[in-house]
């Protein structure tokens, strides 16, 4: 099912964020996302400032090969910037779960994001590879782009769904289990109380649904 999600990023988790520890007030917006062999390159605005040399703004960051100025026009500045694939960050983690970037703006404490998927397990996908790599993101909204196809869709929550999906590749539904509430836990970031009432409601959700279809009316 295509669907759009909104999560948001601490300024200095991002390698632009950088601009935000000389120019405060500014508002950076990416532009548009190109993968290319070797690097990722964004284009992408800083508007709210004027300064000369606006590339100095931007501190050495590991995670940044350059970054050139493109065009200006008054106080907003058009950038291009490349970046490593095999740096570890939001853009590359996108690029491997195949969500499509929309939008992105950053400020002093945030960048918000925007994104599409084709498939919500891709999103699920997106959000487990963040908490292997330590990027700590935190999603603010979602929403379906088409019908929900089936009633166990439309019964699941996201984060039973995030459960289901993570226990179900970790084997905890193998006999014997391979994984223990407490380790799916600390994976989700949260209690393993919490894990099993996930995992109990989702269960019930796709049990009820999955009975319903095959139940045959007098």
């Amino acid at each position: 099912m295509a669907t759009e999600a909104r999560f948001t990023v601490p300024s200095d988790q991002f390698p632009l964020g950088t601009v935000f520890d000389q120019l405060p007030n500014v508002r950076v917006e990416l532009e548009r996302l190109i993968p290319t062999e070797g690097v990722v390159i964004p284009y992408f605005w800083v508007r709210g400032t004027e300064v000369t040399d606006i590339e100095s703004a931007f501190t050495e960051h590991l995670g940044v090969k350059s970054i050139r100025l493109v065009d200006s026009v008054d106080d907003e500045y058009l950038l291009r910037v490349e970046w490593p694939l095999d740096y570890e960050g939001v853009l590359t983690v996108l690029a491997e779960t195949g969500v499509t970037l929309i939008e992105a703006i950053g400020t002093s404490q945030w960048w918000t994001f925007e994104v599409r998927c084709d498939d919500r397990r891709d999103l699920v996908e997106f959000q487990r590879r963040c908490r292997e790599l330590d990027i700590p993101i935190t999603m603010t909204a979602l929403h379906a782009l088409t019908p929900v196809e089936t009633a166990t869709e439309a019964d699941l929550t996201d984060t039973q769904l995030e459960a289901l999906v993570l226990a179900y590749q970790r084997g905890y539904y193998e006999s014997p289990r391979q994984v223990t509430l407490e380790a799916l836990g600390e994976e989700l970031g949260i209690s393993q109380q919490a894990v099993g009432s996930r995992l109990r409601g989702g269960i019930k959700h796709v049990l009820g649904s999955t009975l319903s279809a095959l139940t045959v009316q007098p």
